[in-house]
């Protein structure tokens, strides 16, 4: 079951999301017509795991870590499917990164690996944005705009083995299947529940394959992941 939220001219709606349309408590919304889907979450922080495939380790020339390197974007940075990615004016570098996420969905904490099902609500995408030429994480990661997230919740999925495939402007950029993590979705969640007190939906992204170039003001990425979805987004000059 795909899960959803809706911007419209009465405010944001949820609900469950089928060809184009949103069927909530109190009615149907069609997409395009009614109002555009936002955000499938509202995340008190976003929780990033870096360094989750080996391939990218090689690229960057980074060391194997022995537990999930992680850094967090603040909920300013979120933005929903279809919705612009501003490049920002301050650097000259501006990267992608397609990654899967889990929604919690449940207040947790000290989470068993085994039992992290039980408290994801569901699956999505996340273009985790990277103006690579910032020095520290938080610069290089955490702005606005920085973290495109959707298109929606997909509720029966086992993250495990999954392909997933980026695409800038039609071209294929990335490949990979999320069975070449280092630390699987469960394993991550887990650890960072023995960390964090998890809130109903925060987001935990487990990392992106090898990242091959930036991107540039008119490009569109896209990102699928098998069972899930796509999630497209334009990059605009972020000085208009």
């Amino acid at each position: 079951m795909k899960l959803a939220r809706m911007q419209t001219p009465d405010g944001i709606v949820d609900g469950r999301y089928e060809d184009g349309v949103l069927t909530t408590d109190h009615g149907e919304y069609v997409a395009g017509r009614d109002g555009d889907l936002t955000a499938p979450c509202s995340p008190s922080a976003l929780y990033c795991v870096g360094r989750n495939f080996a391939e990218t380790l090689d690229q960057m020339d980074y060391d194997r870590p022995d537990e999930p390197d992680f850094f967090i974007k603040p909920p300013a940075s979120v933005i929903g499917p279809e919705q612009p990615v501003r490049y920002p004016d301050w650097t000259d570098e501006l990267t992608y990164a397609g990654e899967l996420v889990a929604v919690i969905d449940e207040r947790c904490r000290d989470v068993d690996a085994d039992d992290v099902p039980e408290v994801v609500r569901g699956y999505t995408v996340l273009n985790d944005v990277d103006a690579l030429d910032q020095p520290g994480r938080t610069a290089r990661k955490a702005f606005d705009t920085s973290a495109p997230l959707g298109p929606w919740i997909e509720t029966d999925l086992d993250p495990r083995g999954i392909d997933m495939e980026t695409e800038i402007n039609g071209e294929t950029r990335q490949e990979a299947n999320t069975e070449l993590m280092l630390f699987d979705p469960y394993e991550i969640v887990s650890f960072l529940s023995r960390r964090f007190t998890l809130r109903p939906g925060d987001a935990i992204a487990f990392g992106s394959p090898a990242n091959p170039g930036t991107v540039a003001p008119g490009d569109t990425v896209e990102i699928t992941y098998e069972g899930v979805g796509t999630l497209r987004n334009d990059i605009v000059d972020g000085t208009r």
